[in-house]
């Protein structure tokens, strides 16, 4: 799904993009994951974001603005592609850096990648209704990986 997410969008910023990137649970083979992709589009410049908002908007996509997160830019997809989340952002921006960290240490710790499927599932079981308290429960064990993985 991952890969006509991105060939969906690929069309209309191939001229200035950096990467996109798959990340989020479904990027992590094996990893218990609702069927939602992540995916990060990473452009050069703050100036290319604005316009890739532009690009993508013409493409369907409803712009949610950065949702908190300076610098990272969140959209809602078109009714006739599936449900996914995409981000715009840099290559410097913090959150973008914590989710390749995250997703490629967990591609190289199975191990890891299991404890927290296990967790998800218990977690998703637990908190069925509120997905705040979900991502909450779930955010020490997120940062425990992320500071094994090296983030300061």
């Amino acid at each position: 799904m991952f890969e006509d997410l991105r060939n969906f969008v690929l069309p209309a910023l191939s001229d200035m993009i950096v990467a996109v990137e798959h990340v989020g649970s479904t990027s992590v083979p094996g990893l218990a994951a609702k069927p939602i992709v992540d995916m990060d589009v990473v452009v050069p410049t703050e100036a290319e974001v604005q316009t890739a908002v532009q690009r993508l908007t013409s493409l369907g996509y409803l712009h949610e603005g950065n949702l908190g997160i300076a610098g990272r830019e969140a959209f809602i997809p078109p009714d006739h592609v599936p449900w996914h989340h995409l981000y715009v952002c840099t290559a410097e921006n913090e959150e973008y850096k914590r989710h390749i960290l995250f997703r490629d240490y967990l591609r190289s710790h199975p191990e890891d990648a299991k404890a927290y499927g296990d967790l998800k599932l218990e977690l998703a079981e637990r908190f069925r209704d509120d997905r705040k308290s979900y991502t909450r429960a779930k955010s020490d064990f997120v940062n425990g990986i992320l500071k094994l993985a090296g983030w300061t």
